[in-house]
């Protein structure tokens, strides 16, 4: 007998999108019965935890919440849905305001009492709030609590393996979930259900997000039948740490070190950067910055580590370790001098821009879903502001909150679940526990993330996209096929099987719409259609999964609700 939980609210991740959704919606009305499943330990896994720099928002009356929009317009190269990136940038000023008031969060000050906010690049305003460089524990940390407070229930180590539907197929009933320390899987029957599990694009060589993260949201939704959007649209942050041979390799040096003053050289010595974007340096964009660096490495310029080197050691020792203490340490852990010395970096995935379809209400294309957070794309664009993203997960998951109560308030009928549909997503599931002679899960890994760096990574083309999607599809048939050795408790090689399903399936839609974009536009460069291409390439990218697994497609123009085209391109950071 498989357990069955029902509920009126089921809550997929435990970040800040997920936690800040559970206390809104739970504020709102009490007596709302709500359950989370989070794939790490309460408060202490995913992508909020890990954010540095900050949280961009308008508190300063010298600020606007127009310069704002523009600032995140320009970043997303004109294809954001401007809906959303407006209500992130006004709603943003009430969410950090109640993340002190409600939550308990405390950010840095200036010496007079008023919030302290630094420099980020690609805005033309300092609008950054911080907690020195471990923002995101700060956030992580207080919202842990307020769900503790709550008495909010929490499947710690509990993954979300498949939505359940419908069946119609229309209405999501809820989720499969899978508990990884008893290796027994379960079902969770909701009224409504928020999918936010975060991103995390690891199926790359060289990725940000914690091992934990693999995309597991994006690919559910894309199973469903869920509409997505701007799939190609991939962020690669341009300075993650080089460590050979660590799972630590990848991670980040934040964005604040780069506004701060931070330059970047080549293996030659060469600040480069100069050369890329002479009027603002280092302190261009990240798809500016990271394809810099990315073509300095190809050229044959990279230092002894494989990356390019950062610098901030001209800024002053004192400076450094007191503005970048985490970083400073990490580094140190590695045999880094921070403060003193050059520091090897690479462009490291980072962020999707795609994901979910989603209205201003994190209402998804099937009836009792809604998404939050990076699971949902269309804010950002072709790129996203550093400082934006915490800020998206914060708004949108006291958004969500607030539309799930309202919906709820309405209807807590639970849909039945089409019959048979849990047993059949089981079974096949528990298929690679039987097998003998498949392929590892790990090897597996390790040939998605080697493909994705070579053929859909920072810089891409045509053969080589047309050529990802057969070792996809041969990849995607291993999966199937793959061997895992029988254990319940804690089979980690089973778990990186099921990373294996999600990494595939997000590989597929990037390389699918990244073919449909022949232009460079943001954080996807073609060498073959090298220049960005307003008079033809305004458009969304839009998919879904179609009767053979593959993805259906097409493309819209975007619609420029409140800023035209020609106010976008004018618009100076």
């Amino acid at each position: 007998m498989m357990q069955t939980h029902k509920v009126d609210l089921l809550i997929l991740g435990m970040g800040a999108a997920a936690e800040l959704a559970a206390i809104y919606a739970h504020d709102a009305i009490p007596s709302l019965n709500i359950l989370i499943a989070s794939k790490a330990l309460k408060g202490k896994g995913g992508c909020s935890r890990m954010v540095q720099g900050g949280f961009n928002v308008v508190l300063n009356p010298e600020d606007s919440h127009e310069k704002h929009l523009m600032d995140t317009l320009k970043g997303g190269q004109y294809i954001n849905n401007q809906d959303l990136a407006k209500q992130l940038v006004e709603e943003a000023t009430p969410t950090v305001k109640e993340l002190e008031t409600i939550c308990g969060c405390f950010f840095d000050r200036f010496p007079d009492g008023r919030v302290h906010q630094k420099p980020f690049a690609g805005q033309s305003f300092d609008r950054t709030v911080h907690r020195g460089d471990l923002t995101g524990i700060e956030i992580i940390s207080r919202t842990t609590e307020q769900v503790f407070k709550r008495r909010i229930p929490v499947l710690e180590e509990t993954r979300a393996v498949e939505l359940l539907l419908d069946a119609t197929g229309k209405t999501v009933t809820g989720a499969l979930l899978y508990d990884m320390r008893r290796g027994e899987f379960l079902v969770v029957e909701a009224a409504a259900t928020l999918v936010a599990t975060g991103g995390g694009p690891t199926q790359y060589r060289f990725h940000a997000p914690g091992p934990e993260k693999s995309a597991d949201g994006i690919a559910m939704l894309y199973r469903a039948g869920v509409r997505m959007r701007d799939m190609e649209m991939i962020q690669f942050h341009p300075t993650g740490l080089i460590v050979p041979g660590s799972v630590v390799a990848g991670a980040l040096l934040e964005e604040g070190l780069r506004g701060a003053g931070a330059h970047l050289y080549n293996g030659e010595g060469e600040r480069y950067m100069q050369r890329y974007a002479p009027d603002v340096a280092e302190r261009a964009t990240r798809d500016v910055v990271s394809r810099s660096a990315y073509m300095e490495m190809m050229a044959g310029r990279a230092c002894p580590e494989g990356g390019v080197q950062i610098d901030a050691a001209h800024m002053g020792a004192d400076f450094v370790l007191k503005s970048f203490p985490g970083m400073a340490e990490r580094c140190a852990q590695f045999g880094y001098d921070l403060a003193r010395g050059r520091v090897p970096v690479s462009p490291t995935a980072h962020f999707f821009m795609g994901g979910a379809e989603i209205n201003t209400d994190c209402q998804a294309s099937l009836h009792k879903l809604f998404v939050a957070g990076e699971d949902a794309g269309g804010v950002h664009g072709a790129n996203r502001l550093g400082g934006n993203g915490i800020a998206e997960s914060c708004v949108y998951g006291r958004l969500a909150g607030k539309s799930l109560a309202r919906f709820l308030a309405k209807d807590r009928s639970i849909a039945k679940t089409a019959p048979g549909l849990v047993k059949s997503m089981v079974a096949r599931l528990r298929e690679p526990l039987s097998r003998t002679d498949g392929r590892s899960p790990l090897q597996i890994r390790h040939d998605i993330q080697e493909t994705n760096w070579l053929k859909v990574g920072i810089i891409r083309n045509q053969k080589d996209l047309e050529e990802a999607l057969p070792i996809f599809r041969s990849l995607s048939d291993d999966v199937e096929r793959a061997s895992v050795a029988q254990s319940n408790a804690y089979n980690m090689v089973y778990n990186v099987w099921l990373d294996t399903r999600s990494m595939i399936d997000v590989s597929i839609m990037a390389a699918t719409s990244a073919l449909l974009r022949d232009e460079t536009r943001g954080a996807h460069t073609r060498l073959d259609f090298p220049e960005q291409r307003d008079d033809y390439g305004l458009f969304n990218t839009f998919l879904w999964r179609g009767d053979d697994g593959m993805p259906v497609t097409e493309k819209k123009p975007v619609e420029f609700t409140h800023k035209p085209v020609e106010a976008c391109q004018k618009w100076k950071k």
